[in-house]
C-alpha cells in the first residue's frame, strides 16, 4: 500500500512548470514504470480530480482539485511559522535581535522579531511603524523604492529622534546612494540610542522591495567592527526569507 501511495506521489511530481503534460506512454517510459500500473494511477487521480485528461490529444495535466487544495494551504499560511525559523537563526548565530519589517505603503511596520535570552534587547517593538527615513532597518527599503516615493519621504521636515537621526534630504540621497552600491544599510543611535542595526532589503518575485531584516543591539556590545562577521549570517537569512515571499508570492500591503 505505502509502495503505492509513494508512487502515485511521484506521478504527481512530475508534473511541473517545465513539464506541465504528459502523454500516458512517454510519463511511464520517463519514470520506467509499468504502463498498465502507471494507467490505474492516472485514472484514480483523474476520477478524483487530481488529474485532467484532454479528450483530443488523450495527454495528461494537473486537475482543478490540486488547485483547490493548494488555495486552501495558502489561505492558512502563518507567517510567523514561515519566516520565525529564519529568525531564530539569525538571532542564535549573531547572538543579537534579528527582525523582519515589511513595506507598508510609506511606513514600515514592524512584522516580526526574534530576540536574545538574558540580553540587553532592542526596544522596538512587533507592530510599531516608523518612517522610512531613520535608521538601517527602513532606509534600507527605501533605497529601492521609486524617485517619486523618495521624495514624498525626505523632501518635508523630518523629525529627529536622537542625535544622530539624518534629517537633511541631501544627505539621505547620497545614504540610499551608498545602500544600492553595497546592498546594506547600517545605522548608529538614529532610531533608538546606542543601538547599531545592520539590514538588507528583501525583493518579491517582481524585484519590488517588500520588505528588509535586521540584526540590531546594543553598541557596547554589537559594534561596527562586527559588521562583516554578521553581513554572512544576515545575507543567509535574507536569501530564505525571500525565497519564502517568492515561492508563496506573499504580499504585506
Amino acid at each position: 500500500m505505502l509502495k503505492t501511495l509513494n508512487l502515485s506521489i511521484a506521478v504527481l511530481k512530475m508534473f511541473t512548470k517545465e513539464k506541465p503534460i504528459w502523454g500516458g506512454r512517454e510519463l511511464a517510459m520517463a519514470m520506467n514504470m509499468n504502463h498498465t500500473n502507471l494507467y490505474r494511477i492516472l485514472e484514480t487521480f483523474e476520477n478524483n480530480g487530481f488529474i485532467t485528461k484532454d479528450p483530443v490529444t488523450k495527454k495528461y495535466s494537473l486537475g482543478i482539485a490540486l488547485w483547490e487544495i493548494g488555495m486552501n494551504m495558502y489561505d492558512s499560511l502563518n507567517i510567523d511559522q514561515l519566516c520565525m525559523p529564519a529568525l531564530e537563526k539569525l538571532k542564535d548565530t549573531t547572538g543579537e535581535t534579528a527582525i523582519l519589517t515589511v513595506l507598508n505603503g510609506l511606513e514600515a511596520l514592524t512584522l516580526l522579531k526574534a530576540e536574545p535570552v538574558n540580553k540587553v534587547k532592542f526596544t522596538v517593538s512587533r507592530g510599531s511603524r516608523s518612517p522610512l527615513y531613520v535608521g538601517a532597518s527602513y532606509r534600507s527599503m527605501l533605497a529601492f523604492l521609486s524617485d517619486e516615493q523618495i521624495s514624498k519621504v525626505i523632501d518635508k521636515p523630518l523629525t529627529a529622534y536622537t542625535n544622530n537621526t539624518m534629517t537633511d534630504a541631501t544627505e539621505i540621497r547620497a545614504e540610499l546612494e551608498k545602500i544600492r552600491n553595497c546592498g546594506y544599510a547600517l545605522s548608529n543611535s538614529e532610531y533608538s540610542v546606542d543601538v547599531l542595526a545592520l539590514a538588507m532589503p528583501i525583493f518579491n518575485s517582481e524585484e519590488q522591495v517588500v520588505a528588509s531584516i535586521t540584526v540590531s543591539g546594543p553598541i557596547y556590545r554589537f559594534t561596527e567592527q562586527r559588521v562583516p562577521e554578521v553581513l554572512g549570517s544576515l545575507t543567509e537569512a535574507r536569501n530564505e526569507i525571500e525565497g519564502i515571499i517568492r515561492r508563496y508570492h506573499l504580499n504585506f500591503n
